[in-house]
């Protein structure tokens, strides 16, 4: 075997790995915890560790699985979402553009970042990696809902009169704290562990 095709193999079975534990996290209560109206999520662990393998194409795809996911638990699918039942009933092709969407571009995005990052700070990039996945998530997401949802009366009594700035800070406060802190953590140690392994980077430029 070549050693395109051994990198090609394990490419795959790490997108393949990255994409199996999004499905875990979204189907079993182990990667989703309930808190209030949001949910905190750790399916921004796998998607920063695919863009740290395999660049922004493996982060995309890891995070297009994320999406869909998230968009098939406002149905009911995996764990149910209450706050994605109540923008469903509203509108279904809104939902899904906020619910995809964010994190297709998260995973892009988080590629890039980390090729970036690793130029000047190697293996260390996986830390900003890890951090960026779950801080993007949290943005995009946020910033979705308020720009596609934002004149509904049902966002309309989240804000309550707040601006959005206000609004967001408040509204995913702890649950994005606790994300960026757990995302950072895990894929930075586990990217970094792999990094140093000289199994990971797959991609280089």
């Amino acid at each position: 075997m070549t050693a395109t095709k051994k990198m090609d193999a394990r490419a795959l079975a790490i997108l393949g790995l990255m994409t199996a534990l999004v499905l875990v996290f979204s189907f079993t209560p182990i990667g989703s915890i309930p808190i209030g109206p949001l949910v905190i999520t750790l399916n921004t662990i796998p998607v920063a560790i695919a863009a740290i393998a395999l660049g922004p194409k493996g982060g995309l795809a890891t995070g297009c699985a994320f999406g869909l996911m998230s968009f098939l638990q406002c149905i009911g699918v995996g764990i149910p979402s209450g706050m994605g039942a109540m923008l469903f009933g509203i509108s279904p092709f809104f939902a899904f553009i906020q619910r995809f969407v964010p994190r297709a571009l998260d995973g892009f995005l988080v590629g890039v970042i980390f090729r970036v990052c690793e130029k000047r700070a190697g293996r260390g990039a996986c830390f900003a990696a890890g951090f960026f996945s779950a801080f993007l998530n949290t943005l995009f997401f946020m910033s979705a809902l308020v720009l596609l949802f934002g004149n509904t009366d049902y966002v309309r009594g989240l804000m309550n009169g707040r601006n959005v700035i206000v609004f967001i800070c408040a509204f995913v406060g702890v649950n994005a704290v606790v994300e960026m802190i757990s995302s950072t953590l895990i894929a930075g140690l586990v990217g970094s562990a792999l990094y140093q392994a000289k199994i990971l980077p797959l991609e280089k430029k």
